[in-house]
């Protein structure tokens, strides 16, 4: 049975997910209602975002991924990616002390170095000063597309196999996942979208293999605890069979 199979939480178990994983969609189209520069969306879903940690911890998840910026979000105007790498760097540097203060463990997962090093840097020191956390695993996808992180572990299998470190029979799905970014983490037993779209966005796609998805209607930025209890109300409604029936 492969890593990925066995991460997998047998029907029956607790209606609480262990991972969720949140696409915060809706922050631009929320400032534009507004009339709002779209910047005070991003704003905005950075509050969005401190709820649903907040909300995570509350309800007993242990591990929450946000997916906060894609690896196709470097393809928009300069100024608002300017205006959300700020945002980030805001983030790291004034919110430690209340991830620490609240047991939450930050990582990282995606390219940071197209980043640039002072914001590599946020980001090392952030992981190292909420290491000590265990009430919340917290996960932010930041210039992450799934198809790259796919592709990255591939090129790495092949290279052990050039190099003679590996055969091609013996890779199967556990070793691939241990040259995913998220090799260590429970894959996502729910996978929540806002905004009403209906697609994963190169989010998780080897991860979320068995993900159950919710999707809701509320923009980015209005989502509270009310929407993620409604979420969670609605995974501990699905029969999860995972192939087997």
């Amino acid at each position: 049975m492969s890593a990925a199979s066995e991460r997998q939480p047998a029907r029956g178990a607790t209606a609480v997910p262990a991972h969720v994983g949140i696409i915060m969609d809706g922050n631009g189209r929320w400032a534009t209602a507004r009339r709002l520069p779209r910047v005070m969306g991003h704003r905005a879903g950075a509050e969005a975002a401190r709820r649903a940690i907040e909300a995570a911890a509350q309800a007993g998840v242990g591990w929450l991924t946000l997916f906060a910026f894609s690896s196709e979000n470097w393809r928009r105007p300069q100024d608002e990616v300017m205006e959300l790498t700020g945002l980030l760097r805001h983030y790291l540097r004034n919110e430690v002390a209340q991830l620490v203060r609240n047991g939450v463990r930050l990582r990282v997962i995606g390219d940071r170095a197209r980043f640039g090093a002072e914001t590599m840097e946020e980001i090392r020191r952030a992981e190292a000063a909420t290491t000590a956390g265990t009430r919340l695993n917290l996960n932010v996808a930041l210039s992450y597309g799934s198809r790259a992180e796919i592709a990255a572990a591939a090129r790495s299998l092949a290279e052990a196999v050039a190099d003679g470190r590996l055969r091609p029979e013996q890779i199967d799905e556990a070793v691939v996942d241990r040259h995913l970014t998220t090799h260590g983490m429970p894959d996502p037993d729910l996978i929540i979208r806002t905004s009403g779209e209906q697609r994963l966005s190169n989010f998780l796609l080897w991860q979320a293999a068995y993900a159950e998805l919710v999707f809701q209607d509320v923009l980015w930025p209005d989502f509270d605890a009310s929407h993620l209890r409604q979420a969670l109300d609605e995974f501990g409604r699905r029969e999860r069979r995972f192939g087997g029936r």
